[in-house]
């Protein structure tokens, strides 16, 4: 999709659909009388008549004038006023103005938002573009297209001429963001028999923005990954470290993300119930945020260096499988007695943790969809959130509510690290079933000491199930936001 913003009249630029924003307060921008007085005031009288009610993301096709540049009109309430318009207001009209757009042939549409001073340029075209981005997406790659839904070709976004560098830069960017969140959705959505580990690793391999460094199954055993590799011993598909490297103009320190990359999760020798279990390909989800995440920092051209780390595994019951009862050793060094094979996103991390240390790290973010606990504690709006440094926390808290991808602080209290004892290792994998997420968290922090540290659980977030089924590449957004302004 061609997305940018220019001036263009309402009267004379030709487009499949111009879109027209008015406010819950009555507001009628100029664009609107113009396109009134333009359509003989049929969008007046259908006000009159009680048919648009000024609500906050409602809206309506009006029949355009019989010679109008234009062949369609979308009137759209989007908020309270143009001076308080708030960014979630916003947000939501323009996802319901695309997926209106995508109900009709629509290959064209200008969006008018002349007037509105609650948000900056560069907001209303991020947004924009963002919103947009994501809509087009479609998953095509294993069925036919739906019928019936269509993508536009381009989309402008009408502001004054003073406005256009700020709005444009803001739809560059936007456009990234929601590039590298489709890729997240796309890797998601994949099934588990065509993304394996070994399709990620050659995924890595093609894209010439970053350096790739590849550990296979004999260089882990060679560094002393026994943890990661206690979790693939089931499986025939080969484990893979995949490390790549996105370094922009700046020489300093790295920060690093972290992604479990578990492209199937049966559970193991602790096998899963068998209803739902088809949406354990979307246990890949961490992974795939930190490869969406970098693709939009290489797209925008953003100065960071970022180091991306994903430990990309199969979790299967087979004759090698590790059985609960086992004892392994972690990269670190420390043992693990793994009382639960299901709980194998935390045993390929923290090996994963542990090899960050040799990047000098600013800071490390691992995201995983790592504890059912952790949907119980949050639902599915917020992601749970633990750190070792406030700062840190405090960080991803504020780019989640500026990404609208929010997270939520959960404790990490010495208290709970006790639920980890052994009598057998230096710790267990699981705790008791209270403050399941918490006690994972709590097992990733004994590999972590080292650096600063935050761990994203979006066992909640990076997904859909039922009748929307699919993943939301969350939380893309909040990492790009964070890295953007670290």
């Amino acid at each position: 999709m061609e997305l940018s913003s220019k001036p263009l009249p309402l009267q004379t630029s030709k487009t499949g659909c111009a879109v027209v924003a008015v406010f819950a307060d009555k507001t009628l921008s100029e664009d609107y009388k113009r396109l009134d007085s333009a359509s003989q005031e049929a969008i007046g009288r259908l006000i009159k008549a009680g048919d648009f009610l000024f609500k906050p993301g409602q809206m309506t096709w009006v029949t355009p004038p019989a010679k109008a540049a234009y062949q369609r009109i979308l009137l759209v309430c989007l908020g309270a006023s143009p001076s308080d318009l708030s960014l979630k207001d916003y947000t939501q009209s323009l996802q319901a103005i695309a997926r209106t757009l995508a109900s009709r042939p629509v290959g064209t549409a200008i969006l008018y938002l002349n007037g509105i001073d609650a948000l900056s340029s560069h907001t209303l075209g991020f947004w924009a573009a963002e919103v947009f981005s994501k809509q087009a997406y479609r998953y095509t790659t294993t069925k036919k297209p739906k019928e019936g839904v269509h993508t536009l070709k381009s989309l402008n976004l009408s502001l004054p001429k003073a406005q256009s560098k700020a709005a444009n830069q803001g739809m560059a960017e936007g456009e990234a963001v929601g590039y590298g969140i489709n890729l997240a959705r796309q890797l998601g959505n994949l099934p588990g028999n065509i993304c394996t580990p070994t399709y990620l690793e050659r995924l890595a391999k093609t894209d010439k923005n970053f350096s790739v460094k590849i550990l296979d199954e004999k260089a882990m055993a060679k560094l002393g990954m026994g943890s990661l590799l206690s979790v693939s011993r089931g499986s025939a598909e080969p484990p893979q470290l995949i490390v790549l490297e996105y370094k922009g103009k700046t020489s300093k320190q790295p920060h690093v993300l972290v992604g479990k990359g578990v492209t199937f999760d049966t559970g193991g020798i602790s096998l899963k119930p068998g209803a739902g279990m088809d949406e354990m390909k979307f246990d890949m989800c961490g992974a795939a945020s930190v490869l969406g995440a970098l693709a939009a920092l290489a797209q925008m051209q953003a100065d960071v260096h970022v180091v991306g780390i994903i430990a990309a595994v199969e979790n299967m019951p087979g004759s090698r499988a590790t059985k609960p009862g086992d004892v392994v050793t972690s990269l670190s060094g420390q043992t693990i007695e793994i009382l639960n094979t299901d709980a194998e996103g935390r045993l390929i991390l923290c090996d994963a943790l542990t090899y960050a240390e040799r990047y000098k790290p600013k800071t490390v973010v691992d995201i995983a969809t790592l504890t059912g606990a952790c949907v119980v504690a949050l639902g599915h709006h917020a992601s749970g959130l633990f750190a070792n440094n406030q700062a840190l926390a405090n960080a991803l808290l504020s780019a989640g509510e500026a990404a609208q991808d929010r997270a939520w602080q959960l404790p990490l209290w010495d208290d709970y690290q006790k639920g980890l004892d052994s009598n057998f290792a230096d710790m267990a994998n699981i705790g008791g079933r209270e403050g399941g997420s918490i006690t994972a968290a709590c097992f990733l922090s004994r590999f972590t000491k080292a650096y600063s540290w935050a761990h994203l659980d979006i066992a909640g977030t990076a997904w859909h199930s039922g009748g929307a089924k699919g993943a939301t590449g969350r939380p893309v957004g909040l990492l790009v936001n964070y890295l953007l302004n670290a």
